[in-house]
């Protein structure tokens, strides 16, 4: 039976990669979680994640206060340390969860940040497509723009996935979750341009012959390739909004229900396990509608 912190930790993280499927950012946040609350125990002099009663809890939840964590982190390292100990409690390596007596504190509202599509105008605008590193860049945007996918759905779509005769990518999602999704006319022109004169001059002898989207050595792209290639388009184009491809996801889900799409249908283009998830937009729609309001009711 394993015995040590170490262990109980290694086999943790195992069952979150085989049995849940989970990305590598989840696993690794969990991984740091897991690790600071492992050092503070150590600080305590408790060695065992089996001694660890509501009272150690309590103190550790005070040390994170006076640290200064934000309260969205310190719900992330509660959720954490109660699927750790949720997973030893069913593997019958300890008794009890003490972290079930633990509230997550709510975090702060924040509404996601969005372009306009005056911003968005000029990011593809920004994108000089003469080479095949242009080419590229811009079928990123145009894709990451007509789907909404991931960042990380993005780099890892495969040439497999792409159905040019229905207008379609297969996406492989978040904990294993599939669903294909349209593709719109632009980002298509642009995909199929970047496929025909783009790609062949960067797949190298040894390149990765199955990626859609590789860097100029032929290999896969990675996610911080993406980040950087679209931090840079802003700072050419003078864009003040923060920069992320999950900003170009939320531009994508606020601009269609802006059109009137429904929330269900959004939903389901994310690849939202749960509505909850996908109503957060609707709330970025409101200053759209009270405009609409205003210039079109005889009495607003």
């Amino acid at each position: 039976m394993m015995t040590t912190n170490a262990e109980w930790k290694k086999n943790f993280i195992q069952y979150l990669q085989i049995e849940k499927g989970a990305s590598s950012l989840t696993v690794t946040h969990y991984e740091k979680d897991i690790t600071d609350f492992t050092q503070f125990l150590e600080q305590q002099n408790i060695h065992s994640f089996a001694t660890v009663s509501y009272v150690e809890i309590r103190i550790y939840l005070t040390s994170l206060h006076e640290k200064e964590y934000a309260r969205k982190t310190v719900a992330r390292k509660i959720s954490s340390l109660r699927s750790l100990f949720d997973f030893l409690v069913r593997e019958e390596f300890i008794e009890s969860n003490p972290f079930k007596m633990v509230s997550v504190p709510k975090g702060e509202t924040r509404l996601p940040s969005f372009f306009y599509e005056e911003e968005m105008m000029k990011l593809f605008e920004a994108i000089n497509a003469e080479d095949a590193l242009g080419k590229r860049n811009l079928a990123i945007l145009e894709l990451l723009y007509a789907t909404g996918i991931r960042v990380s759905e993005c780099v890892n779509l495969n040439i497999s996935d792409y159905d040019k005769e229905l207008g379609t990518l297969f996406v492989k999602g978040k904990g294993r979750k599939e669903r294909y999704v349209p593709v719109g006319s632009f980002a298509m022109d642009a995909l199929e341009l970047y496929l025909q004169k783009g790609r062949p001059e960067l797949l190298k002898t040894n390149g990765d012959e199955h990626a859609v989207f590789l860097n100029y050595r032929g290999g896969r792209l990675t996610d911080r390739s993406v980040r950087n290639i679209l931090n840079k388009l802003v700072d050419e184009v003078s864009i003040s909004s923060r920069m992320s491809p999950h900003v170009i996801r939320h531009t994508f889900a606020t601009h269609m229900l802006n059109e009137g799409a429904d929330l269900r249908t959004v939903q389901e283009l994310l690849g939202h396990s749960h509505l909850s998830s996908t109503q957060i937009y609707t709330h970025v729609t409101k200053d759209r509608l009270r405009a609409v309001y205003r210039n079109s009711h005889p009495r607003a």
